[in-house]
């Protein structure tokens, strides 16, 4: 029996993003359109593929550089300032204020980047290190603007100049770095895995997908994975990774496909989902930033080694360690010859 819209558990649902879209004006300086839905008050566009049927979106040609194999090397560290970093100064030079660095990030991934409804504030796993490279750079872990950005605009929002970088749970990929992307090391290792109601007759991402309403965020690796392979399930496209909660509570789909990191969180907001089977892929997440944005990925690199070093562990065990186990340790960092 499906539930109904009286069954949203946790503020994680569809109350809480209105709780958070509420107060976000206040204290960042992302527009309240961006919390907004389409019109009519949907939860976002759907597009329907079945069975892998259907006209498939070609992906752009990955950079020479980018080997598939090993998406997460990046350029080697270095504590020196550059061109980018000096136009972040400049940016507020300008304008006689403090400099500070626009990050873009989620507010509504419990655990990794969410408005505490009782403070108001953004804490969360990416919160913290969006922190700490603040710290690093400009001296200051409040020397940082946040911006909510749904996954479908992260990299918009790079190239538009909108955000000096994404650190929003985004995993690395030869694909994205082709569309005008750079990215840090690794700072987190992830998998796809299916999120669906404990009553579920879903196993996994496998056959008893087939006929299945699945949902995905638009532009995510999920997304590509369902593309790649539906297993004759539904696909249904949503602007932010939460929405699929949202319509997996109201029981508008039957499953969700996300990163197993994202999914043990909403898992613990609603205690009557759990992930189902095992993770099909393995992923990497890193710090995004506009290509040719050198010497802030240098910058950002030195800040991680130093990061899961020192404060890694301790930001997993406050952050991630209730709801995905003991601590794995930070994912090594992989260089280029560079």
């Amino acid at each position: 029996m499906r539930r109904g819209p009286g069954r949203l558990r946790g503020w994680g649902g569809a109350a809480g993003m209105a709780v958070a879209c509420a107060v976000t004006a206040a204290v960042t300086l992302v527009p309240l359109s961006l919390c907004a839905g389409p019109p009519g008050g949907g939860a976002g566009p759907e597009t329907d593929r079945t069975g892998g049927t259907g006209v498939v979106r070609a992906a752009p040609a990955a950079a020479a550089e980018c080997d598939d194999s090993r998406p997460d090397e990046s350029l080697r560290p270095s504590g020196e300032d550059g061109a980018t970093i000096e136009a972040i100064r400049k940016r507020a030079e300008k304008n006689g204020e403090e400099p500070k660095l626009v990050v873009g990030v989620d507010q509504n991934s419990y655990r990794w980047g969410y408005r505490n409804p009782a403070t108001g504030e953004l804490e969360g796993f990416d919160i913290d290190l969006a922190r700490e490279i603040a710290d690093r750079i400009l001296g200051d872990p409040d020397d940082v603007v946040f911006r909510a950005i749904p996954t479908n605009q992260r990299i918009p929002a790079l190239q538009a100049g909108r955000v000096d970088m994404i650190v929003r749970t985004m995993t690395i990929s030869c694909e994205r770095k082709a569309e005008g992307v750079e990215f840090s090391t690794a700072y987190f290792r992830a998998g796809q895995q299916v999120l669906a109601p404990k009553s579920s007759p879903v196993k996994g991402y496998d056959e008893t997908l087939n006929g299945k309403r699945v949902c995905a965020a638009a532009g995510s690796t999920a997304e590509s994975a369902l593309m790649e392979k539906s297993f004759g399930s539904k696909i249904i496209r949503v602007d932010n990774q939460l929405d699929c909660l949202v319509r997996l509570q109201l029981g508008q789909v039957d499953a969700v496909v996300t990163d197993n990191a994202l999914a043990a969180g909403q898992a613990a907001q609603d205690p009557s989902v759990e992930l189902k089977g095992d993770a099909f892929t393995t992923e990497y997440y890193g710090v995004a930033v506009k290509k040719g944005s050198d010497d802030l990925v240098r910058r950002i690199n030195q800040v991680l080694e130093d990061y899961r070093e020192s404060k890694w562990s301790r930001a997993y065990d406050k952050w991630l360690k209730a709801d995905m186990g003991e601590d794995p340790g930070p994912p090594d960092a992989r260089y280029r010859d560079n």
